[in-house]
């Protein structure tokens, strides 16, 4: 009777634990807004290279002059890996320009769908949800 006891909740806790990473996730579609989209250029002030997807800011200068910081978020690193991505592949002081999808809160956070490198390189950067269909 104990081992029974045991098992099942042995394996209630392997479940519990195993659905933890889809609450934590979260769906592109609720935070980012598709009929938004969005260019954004300027320069790279910091990198998080870590999952669940990579986020990235960019001072940005508007027509006013007034200097903005961007919150933009990408794709896995793994994904931006399969897509010749790197963590040396933007860094600080970088510009880029960023075409994607305005949040939905209409702060300046955006989406990435692609990052245009100072290089010239445009790299998908999008996770999925974050293409214009």
């Amino acid at each position: 009777m104990k081992a029974n006891a045991f098992l099942i909740l042995f394996m209630t806790l392997g479940l519990v634990l195993m659905a933890t990473p889809l609450v934590a996730h979260h769906s592109f579609m609720v935070g980012f807004d598709l009929s938004k989209p969005i260019v954004v250029k300027g320069v790279v002030t910091k990198v998080a290279w870590a999952n669940p997807h990579i986020s990235f800011y960019v001072d940005v200068t508007g027509p006013d002059g007034k200097v903005t910081n961007w919150g933009i978020d990408a794709a896995a690193p793994s994904a931006l890996a399969a897509r010749g991505w790197t963590s040396a592949s933007m860094k600080a002081g970088d510009v880029v320009t960023v075409e994607g999808f305005l949040a939905r809160n209409g702060k300046p956070f955006a989406a990435a769908s692609t990052v245009t490198l100072g290089d010239g390189r445009k790299i998908l950067a999008g996770s999925d949800g974050a293409y214009a269909k």
